[in-house]
């Protein structure tokens, strides 16, 4: 069992790692934790920054994973101890923190905010009602009944909204017009400007990893919406332009809580991602049961668990870190030709997921409903961290309530 638990970890954060490649190169994240890189990332590719995007992103990766794994190690007790306190009202506030953070920070225009998160919400509600049964929103269609995928919702809003919006622009620069790697390096002042957002998202990531259903998704949006309010505050945001802070922080803050979303599965059995839930299958094979107990009993394993984690992060590092410049050479491929390409594999990864063609209908739906927010100016991280965290939010106020026994001011 040692080596398949290393094997797993190894899969979990190379998965964290690369999935910052394809939405800093293509504006289409490879995991929906690297949603929020493709907001600053992909214009940094555009303006010729590709290598030193990619680079902030692997070594913000490689320092949060570093200091998590640290620190899970020394207060593994401490961390399971947080992670039980937190009940349904506190989920539920953590989420609403999440909403306005993210739809008055990000976007920069509240009500713009509003209304995207308003939208997110009302994607996030179809499918049926897991308290009561019903059903919302399906329009009588049984393909409708699970909801509208993530998935779809994230490739959709990124990665084909921002090909109908180039399509529609097109005629304004040449067809095979080409973009440069740039240097292949970050220079000093590129540190300079990386090296607090990691700390600052290692930070924001570590106790939401810790936290049960916490997810890597708020920490990543609320590192994203910090620092651009710290730049604002400093008067040189570059923000919206291609600002380095606003990939190193997300991407810190998503490695972050991949290392301590172990404390809740070792410590208490309880998975924060599916790649978690799919180990906690693994031990259960196994005849072991995640809990308290399992730091004693099964002590070998977990600390050669965790000594992998060190290991794989420098793997990584190696690996991703010198391939920077020659992925940033997909760039170099006429623009005509890498959007086609993009759509075609953002259908076929849809359609595979769940062989299923209304997916790959909704999938162009929401990329429509994306390319007309970005014509007109409206955000679209309030409706990612909408149609993400709307479901969670929805639960955990249900919930709260039944406790309470009705008393909102729980």
């Amino acid at each position: 069992p040692t080596g398949a638990f290393i094997m797993f970890a190894g899969v979990y954060f190379g998965g964290q790692f690369g999935g910052a490649t394809t939405a800093i190169l293509l504006n289409t994240p490879g995991q929906s934790s690297s949603m929020v890189t493709a907001f600053e990332g992909f214009p940094m590719a555009k303006n010729g920054r590709a290598p030193q995007g990619l680079a902030a992103a692997v070594i913000g990766s490689f320092v949060a994973s570093i200091i998590a794994v640290t620190l899970v190690v020394f207060f593994s007790p401490v961390m399971v101890d947080l992670a039980v306190s937190f009940g349904p009202a506190d989920f539920f506030a953590l989420a609403i923190f999440a909403f306005v953070a993210t739809a008055a920070i990000v976007s920069g225009n509240k009500l713009r905010g509003l209304t995207s998160l308003g939208l997110g919400l009302t994607i996030a509600l179809v499918g049926i009602d897991e308290q009561s049964g019903a059903v919302r929103f399906t329009f009588g269609s049984p393909q409708l009944l699970d909801g509208i995928s993530i998935v779809v919702v994230t490739v959709g809003l990124l990665a084909i909204g921002e090909v109908l919006y180039v399509a529609s622009t097109a005629h304004k620069t040449p067809a095979t017009q080409t973009v440069t790697p740039g240097r292949p390096w970050m220079s000093r002042r590129d540190w300079g400007r990386s090296w607090r957002p990691w700390l600052r998202g290692t930070a924001l990531g570590v106790p939401f990893g810790i936290i049960p259903a916490g997810g890597s998704e708020i920490p990543t949006f609320l590192s994203y919406g910090a620092e651009r309010n710290l730049a604002k505050r400093r008067g040189d945001s570059e923000f919206g332009k291609g600002a380095i802070e606003g990939v190193a922080g997300p991407e810190a803050a998503n490695n972050a809580t991949t290392a301590t979303s172990l404390v809740p599965l070792l410590g208490l059995g309880l998975p924060t991602s599916a790649t978690a839930a799919i180990m906690l299958g693994a031990f259960q094979q196994y005849g072991m049961q995640p809990g308290p107990l399992l730091f004693t009993e099964e002590s070998e394993l977990i600390w050669a668990l965790l000594a992998s984690l060190f290991i794989g992060s420098v793997i990584l590092l190696l690996i991703n870190l010198p391939f920077a410049p020659s992925w940033a050479k997909l760039l170099r491929i006429p623009r005509n030709y890498l959007y086609a390409g993009i759509v075609v594999f953002a259908t076929l990864g849809v359609y595979t997921a769940k062989s299923s063609v209304v997916d790959v209908v909704l999938l162009y739906a929401v990329g429509a409903r994306g390319f007309l927010l970005r014509r007109h100016g409206f955000p679209i991280a309030p409706v990612l961290i909408g149609v993400i965290l709307g479901p969670l939010a929805e639960t955990e106020l249900r919930r709260a309530m039944a406790i309470s026994q009705g008393d909102v001011g729980v």
